[in-house]
């Protein structure tokens, strides 16, 4: 799919990775919706950043992917603004380092929390801009997920199963959403420089960089480039990609 002129929806749009995938679509002609649940300086900076930068038109969507209703009034927004959705990058996230054995730590409420903005809210934005996508006859939908979604590591069991979660839920939205919309999946390993990895402790990010064949984090514009790859691919959905400098082989 060629990118010049499409409208691209991104959520956590001012985020480390988020900001990178913004850029990354700004720099292929998108036009980008950035999307942001807190930090409203930040994310309207990141939109005339990319205005600026790439000659696109670019502005910032509050939006609490958590909250009933607030994914419908977001995707009505961003037709307003723009009058088409062509791609949605699901990486919004939240996690809460918890060691796997502390099961006492893993309270209800943030079990709901953390699948309510990992995996619940990625469903209602699928599901919001899919008849979106059908009536223009082409779309493409990349979420973000994590290695911890195929391995049993990670910052607690909740996000890691929110994460395995959202790789099936990318294979099931690929049938669903089949033969106009493609949606595909990119699972980093470690990202430095972004909220997720701030949440993380210390021995988790050593150890991480450490165990991995290239002894790195990965790079947050490797997982850049491949979302606008699952952008431009017209054979490629259900599929999930790990970038994470070689340290899960699925």
């Amino acid at each position: 799919m060629d990118l010049t002129g499409s409208v691209a929806l991104v959520t956590g749009g001012n985020g480390g990775l988020g900001q990178r995938i913004c850029h990354a679509l700004a720099r292929e002609g998108a036009h980008i919706a950035v999307v942001y649940a807190q930090s409203r300086d930040q994310a309207e900076e990141v939109a005339a950043t990319l205005a600026a930068t790439h000659g696109v038109q670019a502005a910032a969507f509050a939006c609490d992917i958590a909250a009933p209703g607030a994914v419908d009034a977001l995707v009505a927004a961003v037709q307003a603004r723009f009058g088409r959705i062509d791609i949605l990058v699901n990486d919004a996230a939240f996690n809460k380092a918890i060691p796997f054995p502390e099961l006492d730590d893993m309270t209800d409420a943030l079990w709901d929390k953390i699948m309510a903005i990992n995996l619940t809210g990625p469903m209602r934005l699928m599901k919001a801009v899919a008849p979106v996508m059908k009536a223009q006859g082409r779309g493409r939908i990349v979420n973000i997920s994590s290695v911890a979604g195929l391995t049993p590591t990670g910052s607690s069991i909740a996000y890691a199963v929110s994460k395995a979660g959202l790789i099936h839920l990318t294979r099931c939205m690929a049938v669903a959403m089949a033969p106009e919309t493609l949606v595909n999946c990119v699972a980093p390993g470690l990202l430095e420089g972004t909220r997720a990895t701030a949440n993380l402790r210390a021995e988790q990010v050593e150890r991480s960089a450490s165990t991995s064949l290239l002894k790195k984090a990965a790079d947050k514009d490797d997982c850049a480039d491949m979302v606008v790859t699952m952008c431009r691919t017209e054979t490629m959905t259900g599929q999930t990609i790990v970038i994470d400098a070689g340290r899960v082989f699925h």
